[in-house]
């Protein structure tokens, strides 16, 4: 049976006040009952609180009033394709009516008022209470820029595109919800409050904003302690001491090395809680905790990131900046950034001549243009933008140099070719080597690391090579180790074992789900020791890749207690499709049929719009050969997404199997159409005109498409099957010419 995994991830949202009291006009309070605040540090720590509501974390979020709202609510009207909204103030509430779709005949027109606004530079979105408990994200945002930088206007989340009510990404759908998708990372001691049953939030929070609470964590006894008569200062918590060390150069040296002790940079955890793609493991988190014991990390790997590790897709900064040489000689956060206003502690080049020697780098000669130019600015060569949510441009952290020459190679981005758009990668490749001489050779490790990440079959002791060497980063070895099964089907326990037992948190983690290649024997016998690791990252791994496992006995109370942290880990995200998907596959493998059916049907009441819960519940049906309810629920399914290639290939293979062979041919065909770029849907509709008599027909349709795939291996081959078949000789040697 042919089910569809998914891992959900639960992304944080762009980070944007001071702590107010959450309650909305109708009565609805997110604050809790007993609320630590951030007002009890005031007395002791005013200089920091003053730094602190200059940052963006201050203004993550705030009830929609005259102080917070940015955006012109003055009888706006704004429309996007069939969308519209109308802004305006009403017994001094924000307020927004929202239609869709203009060319019907009377259609649906919903008022809201606006309960909080979200973020504030550069734009502040706005939301808005569609159900008890439960905000949604308006789909027009402010963009809070200048006018002279195109800013001061509303605009559409999804400017170039259409996202009708049945697109997953419309604003009524999960993808949009406050709750599950944004919350955690723009208010204090958020809990989701998320119950599965009756598909309802009860969220709460202990400050409205970022505050004091998500970095230091509760220090309500340390305030009383401050407050009692007998404290003692002494033993105050900021009187407690630090290794300390500094950053130093010697004349010989081009860039700065640390000096002193050793330094504890765990705190940054405290940042990638919230800084980071990553998959809650707990309702809520904490600070000071480490963050594999919160959260599951999505690595470094497409389509997020490009192939030599460049940002992508809206995965903030944890993922580039642990693939960095600064991340691995112990720079941190705070280094570049102030621990309270969070802004850079100093503008321009003077940020990077730190450490970065200004003889040697902050001339002509390294940079090759004039001074003070946008082109002479470090951060413009090695930290390029990627603009997301329409104007919000935000800096890659792997700090890699430029290599148009790679670019071209694997069709990665770079610097040079950013800025001058009318260039190719050719004239920057041919300017850098003049400057600079020939770019250094890659190691061969990190070559077929791209060559990975960019979708190429390598065999697999060059993927072994990758994972090996230690002068790689962690996270892009722990990367490629998770990638192993796209090279092998099955390892060796010699191969794994290292891994296994890994000082490196990431690589342990990796190795843990790469364990499913192992043999069933082997696998419960290594892999079991992780069932008690320190993080619960690992644990839930160990115990996703064990459920089909007999475990040892000695063993058993451990895998209980992991696969307890597991199922809970898929509650969290039962709110959205995938994990409820989830939920049913783990069902499945532990022969909970019943269960796996209800989870599937649970994705498609929470999200009718999510394929996978129709194709799963489908493929659960035909497994029990109930062959009525299979055609129901595709038929349901594509009536919801009528641009499903994956449901229409899936209800073609369901014909076939009812011997309904001319029909299935339709929808193969309607597969190829929605989705021109899948090889497997043309595969069929090939294999299954010829399968209907239409050979020469199917060969030729073969040999004008095939040409759009890259991917096109098994195609190649069925044309030569074809052209064989049909004693075509030309045919046969024009596919053969195929590289």
């Amino acid at each position: 049976m042919k089910f569809i995994n998914f891992l959900s991830l639960i992304v944080a949202s762009l980070l944007a006040s001071s702590s107010v009291q959450a309650a909305d006009s109708a009565g609805h309070d997110f604050q809790k009952d007993q609320p630590i605040s951030n007002q009890q540090c005031l007395s002791c720590h005013q200089q920091s609180h003053d730094k602190w509501q200059q940052s963006d974390h201050a203004k993550a979020m705030a009830i929609a009033d005259n102080n917070s709202v940015l955006a012109n609510f003055d009888n706006v009207d704004v429309k996007h394709y069939g969308q519209k909204a109308h802004f305006f103030i009403k017994d001094n509430r924000y307020q927004v009516k929202i239609s869709y779709d203009d060319k019907a005949a009377n259609p649906k027109v919903d008022s809201y008022q606006v309960k909080y606004v979200f973020g504030h530079y550069p734009l502040q979105q706005y939301l808005v209470e569609t159900e008890q408990g439960r905000l949604q994200v308006l789909p027009f945002a402010w963009d809070s820029r200048t006018k002279v930088a195109g800013g001061q206007r509303w605009y559409h989340n999804y400017s170039h595109e259409e996202i009708r009510p049945e697109d997953r990404l419309h604003w009524r759908q999960p993808l949009q919800n406050w709750n599950g998708m944004c919350a955690d990372c723009h208010s204090d001691g958020l809990k989701r409050n998320y119950d599965g049953d009756k598909n309802q939030f009860d969220t709460t929070f202990d400050n409205i904003n970022v505050g004091c609470l998500s970095c230091h964590g509760d220090m309500s006894k340390h305030a009383e302690h401050n407050k009692s008569e007998k404290r003692n200062v002494g033993k105050d918590i900021t009187s407690i001491k630090h290794p300390t060390g500094q950053w130093l150069r010697t004349a010989a040296d081009k860039t700065a090395k640390w000096q002193g002790a050793k330094r504890d940079n765990s705190f940054m955890d405290n940042c990638f809680a919230c800084h980071a793609l990553r998959a809650p493991l707990t309702d809520g988190f904490k600070a000071n905790k480490p963050f594999l014991a919160q959260f599951m990390p999505q690595l470094p790997t497409a389509p997020n990131y490009h192939a030599d590790g460049q940002i992508k897709e809206e995965v903030y900064v944890y993922g580039s900046f642990l693939q960095s040489k600064m991340y691995d000689k112990g720079v941190n956060c705070l280094d570049c950034h102030d621990k309270h206003t969070m802004k850079l502690k100093i503008q321009g080049n003077g940020l990077c001549l730190q450490c970065h020697g200004s003889e040697v780098y902050n001339v002509k000669s390294h940079h090759q243009h004039q001074e003070s130019s946008a082109g002479a600015q470090c951060a413009n060569c090695h930290m390029p933008t990627t603009r997301y949510m329409g104007v919000d441009d935000r800096r890659d952290h792997s700090f890699k140099i430029p290599r148009p020459d790679l670019s071209t190679q694997f069709n990665t981005p770079n610097a040079c070719i950013k800025c001058h758009d009318n260039k190719s990668n050719q004239w920057a490749s041919d300017k850098l080597e003049k400057w600079h001489g020939k770019p250094k050779a890659l190691a061969k490790s990190r070559q077929f690391l791209m060559a990975l990440n960019n979708g190429e079959a390598i065999n697999l002791e060059d993927h072994l090579s990758i994972i090996a060497d230690s002068k790689l980063a962690v996270i892009s070895r722990a990367s490629a180790l998770q990638m192993l099964s796209f090279t092998t089907q099955m390892i060796t326990i010699e191969i794994l074992k290292p891994y296994l037992t890994h000082q490196e948190d990431l690589i342990r983690l990796s190795a843990a789900t790469t364990a499913l290649l192992l043999t069933p024997k082997i696998r419960v016998l290594h892999l079991s020791p992780l069932l008690t690791d320190k993080f619960k990252a690992i644990r839930v791994a160990a115990a996703r890749s064990l459920v089909t496992s007999r475990i040892a006995v000695e063993y058993q109370q451990a895998f209980n207690s992991a696969f307890n942290e597991l199922l809970s880990s898929n509650d969290l995200t039962s709110w959205r499709g995938e994990g409820r998907a989830n939920q049913g596959l783990l069902a499945l493998e532990t022969n909970k049929i019943s269960t796996a059916e209800q989870a599937f049907l649970g994705a498609i009441t929470v999200e009718p719009y999510f394929e996978t819960g129709y194709i799963n519940l489908a493929d659960l049906y035909r497994t029990q050969q109930r062959s009525a309810e299979v055609a129901s629920v595709l038929a349901k399914g594509m009536k919801n997404l009528p641009n499903s290639g994956a449901l229409k290939y899936a209800y073609g293979l369901h014909l076939v199997r009812v011997q309904q062979h001319r029909k299935a041919l339709l929808f193969f065909e309607q597969a190829t159409i929605v989705e021109p770029q899948s090889p497997q849907y043309l595969y069929a509709y090939i294999l299954s005109l010829d399968g209907q008599g239409e050979t020469v027909k199917a060969v030729n349709k073969l040999q004008k498409r095939i040409g759009k795939y890259s991917d096109n291996q098994q195609l190649k081959e069925l044309g030569l099957y074809l052209a064989q078949k049909s004693q075509n000789r030309k045919m046969y040697d024009w596919f053969m010419g195929i590289k």
